[in-house]
């Protein structure tokens, strides 16, 4: 089976969360499209038999690449198997109200384009300090200390829980088979 996974990352985790289910993908023996929906570009394949799309959540929004692509593709995803990783901080918090946020992000998404992927994941992203300018970097710290996650940014951070990641991309792929 061919699977497209497509993503938009702003500052690289979606990327790393997309290449780590491509790799999953081929460890059961399907192949995997790693694909930047953000490039604008076509993917010359046949028809992906399924499709799992990941994106973060910057601003309380999805990036708008990713969303007019989800809507210009709408159709096309609404015929096969698919998934969506919503990637957010947020989804971490120690706050209920806050984890409930997160998960109503990807729940506009699905009301704005009309699309209801069969599964979602809510993976929490990761603290780039390296890649944020002086005010964001004094933002996300602040931000980080509320939470209490890690506030040194001498380094960056990531909360992924790739183990979870790897066990939705499985269970994806056998619903995906049936």
């Amino acid at each position: 089976m061919i699977v497209l996974v497509g993503y938009v990352s702003i500052e690289g985790q979606t990327r790393k969360i997309a290449e780590a289910i491509a790799a999953e993908i081929e460890k059961h023996g399907h192949r995997a499209l790693l694909f930047n929906v953000g490039e604008m570009v076509e993917y010359g394949v046949d028809h992906p038999q399924a499709a799992i799309l990941c994106a973060p959540v910057h601003a309380g929004r999805y990036p708008d690449p990713f969303v007019g692509f989800v809507r210009r593709e709408a159709d096309w995803l609404k015929s096969i198997p698919t998934a969506f990783v919503s990637v957010s901080l947020l989804i971490r918090s120690e706050l209920e109200e806050e984890r409930q946020e997160a998960q109503d992000f990807a729940g506009s998404l699905f009301a704005e384009t009309h699309w209801r992927p069969g599964m979602v994941h809510h993976a929490a992203g990761a603290l780039r300090y390296s890649e944020y300018d002086f005010f964001k970097r004094w933002m996300m710290r602040r931000m980080a200390a509320r939470e209490r996650a890690s506030t040194d940014v001498s380094q960056d951070h990531q909360f992924t829980d790739w183990t979870a990641l790897a066990t939705f991309t499985t269970e994806f792929l056998k619903a995906a088979v049936q």
